[in-house]
């Protein structure tokens, strides 16, 4: 797909390719390995002929050539060296450069996602060391769904932050400090060197690490699959308790009792309850009084602030925590041994 929207922008000038030759241009591209059904691979062969389509619809009518495609970059921070590839670079109207990624994820880009991408952090860098010109928009594009997730440059503070967090990455590599990050696309090629993913290459007969605690007679793997059937027999047994739990508590309510003997030990059930304020009863005495902003939200911790303010009247504070209501109620067992039974 890359390669496709490359060949799109890719002409010495306007216009682009016709539909026809960016599909035929698809097909020579198309690599079959991977799939697990013919079936399967002509599902995906249409859907990317439907994606580059809907991209060439949208793209042809507005066409410009764009300052750069795929134009590799060598960027230098405090003699740190790093190297990539920007998809696209626009220069827009006011004379600054839009930088542009294809992204082929499932999802759409979200505000949030846009706002911490450290790559296209870097990529602002890259093109205003490139180019001399500020970044102005820095986009994904998302490919599937043929849309622009667009956001404001990044600030000079937070430029100055991905330096150092490429000084303190390049830092670490040096000293051989590799911390692992676990995402949806584990496990890597270097699986076999992390601490996630290493055991799984260990030889099954390898003696264990003098380094690695064991449990008497007990070996590492042995320990994983044994710590998985005591949690499923404590799952199995708080289900139990929780069950029992909740016949001493219905016993409790019909029989109109606070406390149930056994043999050698005896339940107490008490119904306590949560008290609060409610908004629009709290809103109706302050706001009169030019003290509702002071509470705003009905923060529990400002509203007791200001019960304890020494200098509220008398008769406001009477009358607000004559609001205070029974908001819910929750049944509480306690259990003890009886009197004179040994533990």
């Amino acid at each position: 797909m890359h390669a496709c929207v490359e060949r799109f922008f890719r002409v010495s000038a306007p216009p682009p390719p016709s539909l026809d030759e960016l599909l035929r241009f698809y097909e020579q591209k198309w690599l079959s390995a991977g799939y697990e059904s013919p079936e399967e691979e002509a599902k995906y062969k249409e859907y990317g002929r439907e994606i580059l389509s809907r991209f060439w619809e949208i793209h042809r009518a507005d066409f410009n050539l764009p300052v750069a495609l795929e134009r590799s970059f060598m960027l230098d921070i405090s003699g740190i060296k790093l190297r990539g590839f920007i998809d696209r670079v626009d220069k827009l109207d006011s004379g600054g450069l839009a930088v542009v990624d294809y992204k082929t994820n499932q999802e759409l880009f979200t505000a949030e996602y846009l706002e911490n991408d450290l790559q296209l952090t870097i990529y602002q860098l890259a093109a205003e060391a490139t180019w001399g010109l500020p970044v102005e928009k820095l986009t994904l594009y998302h490919l599937r769904s043929n849309t622009p997730c667009s956001c404001p440059p990044r600030d000079a503070s937070r430029l100055e932050e991905a330096r150092q967090l490429v000084v303190a990455t390049a830092a670490d590599i040096a000293a051989g400090k590799f911390s692992p990050t676990e995402n949806q696309y584990c496990p890597c090629d270097f699986a076999g060197h992390c601490p996630f993913y290493r055991h799984l290459y260990q030889v099954a007969d390898a003696a264990p690490s003098p380094t690695q605690a064991q449990l008497p007679g007990l070996a590492a793997a042995e320990a994983v699959e044994r710590y998985a059937d005591l949690r499923e027999q404590v799952n199995e047994l708080k289900l139990q308790m929780d069950e029992a739990r909740q016949q001493i508590i219905d016993f409790c309510q019909a029989e109109g009792l606070n406390r149930v003997f056994g043999e050698s030990y005896e339940a107490t059930y008490k119904l306590m309850e949560r008290t609060g304020y409610r908004e629009e009863d709290v809103r109706a005495v302050l706001e009169p009084a030019g003290l509702w902003e002071r509470v705003a939200g009905l923060d529990q911790a400002r509203l007791k602030d200001l019960l304890e303010d020494a200098t509220l009247a008398g008769e406001l504070k009477k009358e607000l925590e004559s609001l205070k209501r029974v908001t819910s109620a929750f049944p509480q067992l306690s259990l003890k041994k009886r009197a004179g039974e040994e533990e």
